[in-house]
């Protein structure tokens, strides 16, 4: 099946559901607005370079470099002066991750905690990642080929990573922590600045600056990332993309579409129509 180079292509499987892939072979026209994921992310850069902001940093990365994000981390990965490149992106459940590194011994306890390392440039990891995902984008391969895949390399990275040298990973205070808690729980409902204020205890000017410091994005940009991150997993669901629009509390079909493009580099209905979806249309289409 031929696809357009320009259209990012999106691999689930309902038999693993804490595992998605999207790969773009042309991202030149493919731009992040900052946003987060509720997933852990990996990705890898196979062809071209491109900037990653990750947080207050920002990095050059070319071809042969993973990038790693933790879960809620704002980020953005955009094309330099228009030149090619292209990716592979992997979203992996935080639970089901979390428990990979508690049973393989890398956590005291069964609750997540994030990673400093933000690029790698090791060709080990980086080939092992791009045959993975070739893996799980082949129709031909088994689901226990696919599982063990999946499960023995994110194993082994994961141990890799833990004998790095730590680096303290900057946490928010609690009464932050709450706020972002509360407007990812109320990410469909209308919240004033005032709310916010009264129950944190800060001024309006300290609330906005504190808040962006340490999640990347004032509240209320913070809390349509959450409303983003509720019409995917309405989409993922089967949800018409007008129903998933309202119910992530989008005033209408036109605003859910613009924004979700915006942080997501992909409209609703080509995230909404995964890979193998689409191998079974083009199938009929050739019968």
């Amino acid at each position: 099946m031929k696809t357009d180079p320009c259209r990012p292509v999106f691999w689930r499987d309902d038999r693993m559901p804490h595992v998605e892939l999207r790969k773009v072979e042309d991202g030149r026209q493919v731009c992040y607005a900052p946003h987060s994921h509720t997933q852990w992310s990996l990705g890898a850069i196979t062809d071209g370079f491109s900037t990653f902001l990750y947080r207050k940093d920002t990095y050059r990365i070319d071809a042969g470099t993973l990038v790693l994000m933790n879960p809620n981390w704002v980020h953005a990965c955009n094309p330099i002066d228009n030149r090619p490149w292209a990716y592979f992106m992997m979203y992996v459940d935080t639970d089901w991750l979390t428990a990979l590194r508690y049973d393989a011994g890398l956590l005291d306890a069964p609750q997540w905690q994030d990673m400093a390392t933000a690029v790698l440039r090791d060709p080990l990891w980086y080939d092992g990642y791009v045959r993975l995902a070739a893996c799980l984008l082949d129709s031909q391969r088994a689901l226990l080929d696919k599982q063990t895949m999946l499960v023995e390399y994110l194993t082994a990275l994961m141990q890799a990573l833990a004998e790095r040298p730590d680096e303290p990973v900057a946490q928010a205070p609690e009464v932050l922590q709450d706020l972002a808690a509360y407007l990812k729980a109320r990410a469909a409902d209308e919240v004033s600045l005032d709310e916010l204020c009264a129950r944190s205890g800060y001024s309006s000017g300290h609330l906005v600056r504190a808040f962006k410091q340490h999640f990347g994005l004032p509240p209320h940009a913070y809390q349509i990332n959450c409303r983003v991150q509720l019409g995917q997993q309405a989409l993922k669901r089967g949800r018409p993309i007008a129903e998933a629009a309202l119910d992530a509390g989008f005033t209408d079909q036109a605003h859910f579409q613009r924004t979700f493009k915006r942080l997501m580099a992909a409209t609703p209905n080509q995230y909404r129509q995964p890979l193998l979806e689409q191998q079974v249309q083009a199938g009929r289409r050739q019968q």
